[in-house]
């Protein structure tokens, strides 16, 4: 995600290492690198002017501080114009009403469908709401299946009307259902096309009409690039959201459209997708996004999606095990799970700062712990309690029982014990009430 613009805007601050001071000269050298920069990247070439016009006022307005170099001034500058172009605050959606409605739009493979799982999922376990689904794409019976299993998956309820025709009516119906039973968020999924077209919008169009929906987001696939923005503005112009959505962000993407859609709509970005996971959703925070651009990670992010992996109890037990050496294999695998729901490795790499750039061009295989888990899984309940019993007749039938060798059995044994002494040392050296992280 935007690792190609991160390089380049990169490229273009060395333009002014080792000068002593910002002048007119060096300064549009580099923001001719940068807008070009931001035009590879798939930006709308209107934002990159203006982007680029900005940052050259401000630049040339600043007093250089002994202190600072221009070089990371210039970095100062364009993170904060890249923040404000993207909104520059995260924006919430609008969960009050009775129930509240929100309301998907987009076309079709924009990911609607996965989005609005991901949308109750987080709705459901983040803020203790009960959602309902509704399957209003009326011409695609495999959507309305998709939902349901999406829905079966998180454990959410689903309204379908599979002989109705009409997706006004099935909204209505659904926003009643909803009443009746006590659901107080209802999530309606709709139909999309290939491309925009006067039918489509017309539904979709009489579909807000008729319920009067809290919240209109707006889905976008953003490995479209500017065609993303394009098709954001028409759904605006008949709609009026009230946010949008970016798709795909782990996908191989230039990111220009989340840089150029708030600018060209005038409406926030709320939320991003980054994998399939029903826990792949994020809220779109600019400043994190324009750190994570400039190579700066997220560290922010990272911590708060540990946060929400880890009971605050199951912590506090987990510390005493570690102190008295009784951490054991039960309890790896639970963390090797709970590292595998805060999302993409490659992309849980790229919050930290600097590792980002280290593993670009390093593949992170997203399966890499299920020869791990394998060979857990293929131990006994007391060997995975006392792993002092594994040894060598048992670690060959592990292997055989796994898939994996007796060398790969040995590698985790180790790599096992020596986690475990570390872990013992840092908990030894932590204070009293150290926890691991509370769960929200």
């Amino acid at each position: 995600m935007f690792e190609s613009l991160g390089e380049r805007l990169e490229r273009s601050f060395k333009i002014l290492k080792g000068e002593g001071k910002i002048t007119e000269i060096n300064v549009a050298e580099t923001l001719k690198d940068v807008r070009k920069a931001l035009l590879d990247a798939d930006v709308n070439y209107k934002v990159a002017k203006s982007f680029t016009d900005m940052v050259k006022e401000k630049a040339l307005g600043q007093n250089v501080l002994t202190a600072v170099k221009p070089s990371q001034l210039m970095v100062k500058i364009v993170h904060d114009e890249l923040a404000e172009l993207m909104g520059g605050t995260a924006v919430d959606i609008n969960t009050n009403g009775h129930p509240a409605v929100i309301l998907m739009s987009g076309l079709q493979g924009s990911g609607k469908t996965t989005f609005s799982g991901k949308l109750a999922n987080m709705l459901k376990n983040k803020k203790n709401k009960k959602p309902l689904l509704v399957a209003c794409d009326v011409y695609r019976p495999a959507a309305i299946e998709q939902l349901g299993v999406l829905a079966g998956q998180i454990g959410v309820d689903i309204y379908k009307e599979e002989e109705c025709k009409d997706p006004v009516k099935i909204a209505q119906n659904a926003i009643q259902q909803a009443k009746a039973k006590g659901n107080d968020i209802v999530i309606i999924d709709t139909a999309g096309r290939l491309a925009v077209d006067e039918q489509m919008m017309n539904e979709i169009a009489a579909i807000k009409e008729a319920i009067q929906p809290q919240e209109i987001l707006f889905v976008v696939d953003s490995m479209t690039g500017q065609d993303a923005v394009n098709t954001a503005k028409e759904f605006n112009d008949r709609l009026n959201f009230d946010g949008v959505v970016l798709t795909k962000l782990d996908g191989d993407t230039r990111g220009g459209a989340a840089l150029s859609i708030r600018s060209v709509v005038n409406k926030p970005i709320k939320f991003v997708g980054t994998g399939e996971k029903m826990e792949a959703i994020d809220v779109f925070h600019p400043q994190r996004m324009a750190d994570r651009i400039l190579g700066m990670g997220d560290i922010v992010s990272l911590v708060e999606r540990a946060q929400e992996q880890y009971d605050e109890e199951e912590a506090r037990k987990l510390q005493k095990k570690i102190a008295k050496n009784q951490f054991d294999f039960n309890d790896f695998l639970s963390q090797i799970q709970q590292i595998k729901k805060m999302g993409n490795l490659k992309d849980l790499a790229s919050m930290i700062p600097g590792v980002g750039k280290v593993m670009k061009d390093i593949e992170i295989d997203d399966n890499a712990f299920k020869g791990i888990e394998a060979i857990i899984y293929s131990m006994t309940p007391e060997e995975r309690v006392n792993p002092a019993l594994l040894n060598g007749s048992r670690r060959t039938r592990i292997a055989k029982g796994s898939g994996t060798n007796i060398q790969d059995v040995n590698r985790l044994l180790k790599q096992f014990e020596e986690t475990r002494k570390m872990m013992r040392m840092v908990t030894q050296n932590r204070p009293a009430k150290f926890s691991f992280g509370r769960k929200r």
